[in-house]
């Protein structure tokens, strides 16, 4: 990730529209912004899954990702599977290691990507 192309900002996130996304089970509301332009533009996001959220795809995309609040499985799809409580975050690279997401009880996380 190269962060170069735009100016200073700040973000007041709970102005950022909220747009929904159906899991397996559940769903992700997410609030995005873009910053940059074409190959080095990054998005950056408050996702929160509901409770009982089931990821409907592995996922190959590089992400830092921070949870704020609650819980998450991140499961490797060769079988690992990472715990990630408020406070923690993980980092994987594009291509690295297909992942899916997973919460019993609902996790709120800052992903950037």
């Amino acid at each position: 990730m190269k962060l170069e192309g735009f100016p200073i900002s700040t973000v007041d996130w709970s102005e950022v529209e909220t747009t929904s996304h159906a899991g397996e089970r559940g769903e992700a509301l997410w609030r995005t912004r873009f910053f940059g332009e074409g190959a080095t533009r990054i998005r950056a996001r408050i996702v929160d899954y509901s409770p009982g959220y089931i990821s409907d795809h592995w996922c190959s995309k590089g992400h830092v990702i921070y949870c704020l609040e609650g819980e998450m499985e991140a499961h490797l799809q060769d079988g690992r599977v990472l715990m990630l409580k408020a406070g923690m975050s993980y980092q994987v690279a594009d291509n690295a290691e297909a992942h899916a997401s997973r919460t019993a009880t609902g996790v709120k996380l800052f992903i950037v990507d």
